[in-house]
């Protein structure tokens, strides 16, 4: 094809499409999910599907249903008898919007910060975050006093309460583990009338058991005297029957156990849970936001989604041990959110060819309804078909340019490629349709997708590469799989973009190898002792285990770094960052820019005011996707006359 042909996929096509529905909640005889408007500044809105079909929007203009607990955000509303109760973004405090009305607030102002919710009767119970303390807490939907009902652990999530009231269950942390390394899944008694705390008091000083170990990722009450919870002490993340009244002094089968903790100590009871799911597929996910849900209780069995990186299912499960019922139809993943009322089940799915979108199931039958289809996609043509492979030992999704980046159509030798490196770096890249992958290969630039080692989808084990050896293994693999496509000949030239973590291993990646022509990083971390030093409470321990404990691994920190080896880059790097970010402060692109230019090296920094960790506004979008195929225009020799050039400091080649 001649590259004047009008065949592209536009940057505004892309920020049209950007991002997903977090949340979504059957209530009654409505379907309730958020979704995000980038042409409305980024915010977030709440809206509901009407029985006859209608859908309308339940948050008001100006409110954006969004909160910064951990940074990364929870569970940010819940409906409630036809009201919404939520959090905004721009205080962060909890408010209760009733149908056609303006919100109220029912916290006051003040530093604290609320998620993760769940309707318990007449009160919203939840995490809430002050700095660095943290505690469960029940807030009145009558305007009145909220109280404290659990202290423990440092970090803590899934407050769920018990059929009969009578007992809470929730899962907590404590540094230097992040949620995939070791958490605890902890019950505790209430009075059973009011859901308060049996002695009026937070849980802080008191005994309550710890039922489940390992990564336990989400539980839901089975009945008054079990749970359900994902955990992986099987180097998979299986589902679990946890009973309460574990005797002492069971055997171990090694997969999870119980004891009793005060103070955050704990003692191992023996007692031992059954296995549900004893497959080698992961039911479960890398908890990032507080409130994810992998699986939902409908009646005596779970609708549960499950498989790997490459391909999420959604089943219906029972107690037999049988593998799941498959009832996701053509969808090749499912979001982590599910909602169901015995009858059907809501989530969020997406395939090669479709974005996430918000799909209903009859459990019974399997038929299936889209309720928010995407509009104003590109032409099926100008969609990549994305090819699931490993290369020694290496996981890695690849879309194939559709055409020649050359103005005459015919290319002199492969195409190039570049390659898309997750961030995490504790998360996984999914063969599903991206349109920021079909704007670059509706282009003639081929995309690969790495899941490196210490990607989550492959089990423990594979998570588990990564361990002390960021820096190394993800640059190697992200290697592995550049030199396979030149050696191959699939691509002529490789460049290498990614964000936040995948932002790291791109810069690194850059300095620490000779294979990849240039570097573009979205809001990366480009010095990780620095990092570790200014970064948020959440990860400010996640490098112990990714790198090692400081002071005394400082060495690797120094031997990793990017921006203390940018002489030794490759190619040139586009930086873009933005200017409110809390979990990447933008000092860390200033430091990479900074030493590329003492060093000789070529570079760009863009700047965003308003953009946090991600973008989220739809100019920022259009403006990062075009500076980044400018910037593969030049590092890859084509023209790209469709976007504003880019002009990068530094020496001429």
């Amino acid at each position: 094809m001649s590259r004047t042909e009008p065949v592209s996929i536009s940057a505004i096509d892309v920020a049209r499409v950007d991002d997903r529905p977090l949340w979504v909640e059957i209530s009654g005889n409505e379907v309730w999910w958020d979704e995000p408007r980038p042409h409305e500044g980024g915010r977030r809105c709440v809206v509901r599907r009407r029985a006859d079909g209608t859908v309308e929007d339940v948050l008001p203009k100006g409110w954006n249903a969004r909160n910064r607990v951990i940074e990364y955000g929870g569970r940010s509303w819940r409906s409630h008898q036809g009201s919404l109760v939520f959090t905004n973004w721009a205080d962060q405090r909890l408010y209760l919007c009733p149908p056609g009305g303006e919100p109220v607030p029912l916290t006051p102002e003040g530093p604290a910060r609320y998620g993760d919710l769940v309707i318990h009767g007449d009160e919203v119970w939840c995490v809430r975050e002050i700095g660095r303390d943290r505690a469960i807490v029940a807030v009145p939907l009558d305007g009145g006093p909220l109280r404290v009902v659990i202290q423990a652990q440092h970090f803590l999530m899934n407050p769920r309460i018990s059929p009969d009231g009578r007992h809470i269950a929730w899962i907590g942390w404590n540094h230097p583990d992040m949620p995939w390394d070791a958490t605890e899944l902890c019950v505790a008694p209430l009075d059973g009338t009011s859901g308060a705390s049996a002695e009026e008091a937070p849980l802080a000083d008191r005994p309550y058991t710890v039922v489940a170990g390992g990564a336990v990722a989400q539980a839901e009450w089975r009945d008054a005297r079990s749970l359900y919870a994902v955990t992986d002490t099987t180097g998979w993340w299986n589902i679990h029957l946890v009973p309460l009244d574990l005797p002492p002094g069971a055997p171990d089968s090694g997969e999870t156990g119980g004891g009793e903790t005060s103070g955050g100590e704990t003692a191992s009871t023996g007692a031992v849970a059954r296995n549900l799911t004893p497959l080698p597929m992961e039911f479960g996910d890398a908890v990032w936001k507080l409130g994810q849900t992998f699986f939902a209780v409908s009646g005596g069995s779970l609708v549960t989604m499950y498989g790997t990186a490459d391909r999420r299912r959604l089943g219906v499960l029972d107690e037999s041990g049988a593998p799941p019922r498959e009832i996701g139809g053509d969808a090749t993943y499912w979001s982590p959110t599910l909602s169901t009322d015995g009858t059907h089940v809501v989530g969020v799915a997406a395939s090669p060819y479709r974005p996430y979108e918000v799909v209903r199931i009859e459990l019974a039958t399997g038929v299936r309804e889209t309720l928010s289809p995407a509009k104003n996609l590109p032409p099926a043509e100008l969609l990549p078909t994305p090819e699931s492979v490993t290369i020694d030992g290496v996981h890695a999704h690849l879309y194939p340019p559709l055409r020649s980046p050359s103005p005459e159509g015919t290319a002199e030798g492969p195409p190039p490629y570049v390659v898309f490196v997750h961030g995490g770096p504790t998360s996984a890249a999914a063969p599903i349709l991206d349109l920021e992958v079909a704007y670059f290969t509706s282009r003639g630039i081929g995309v690969a997708e790495v899941n490196y080692g210490g990607s989550t989808g492959y089990g423990r084990a594979y998570r588990e590469r990564l361990r002390h050896n960021w820096g190394i293994v993800d640059v190697r693999d992200s290697e592995t799989v550049a030199r396979r496509l030149l050696t191959d000949g699939r691509a002529g030239k490789v460049a290498i973009r990614g964000g936040s973590a995948g932002g790291w291993t791109s810069l690194a990646a850059l300095v620490h190898s000779d294979v990849f022509c240039g570097a573009v990083a979205h809001y990366a971390i480009a010095d990780p002792e620095s990092w570790a030093a200014e970064t948020h409470d959440f990860e400010s321990r996640y490098l112990d285990g990714l790198i090692g404990p400081l002071p005394e691994t400082r060495q690797r920190y120094i031997d990793r770094s990017p921006a203390l080896h940018a002489a030794q880059a490759s190619g040139p790097a586009l930086l873009m960052h933005g200017l409110e970010d809390a979990i990447v402060d933008p000092s860390q692109a200033e430091r990479f820019a900074a030493e590329l230019d003492r060093h000789g090296g070529r570079w760009a920094y863009l700047a965003f005011p308003g953009e946090q960790h991600g973008w989220r506004r739809e100019e920022t979008i259009v403006a990062v996707l075009e500076a980044e195929l400018a910037f593969y225009g030049l590092i890859f020799d084509f023209p790209t006359p469709e976007v504003p050039p880019l002009v990068l400091r530094g020496p001429n080649p």
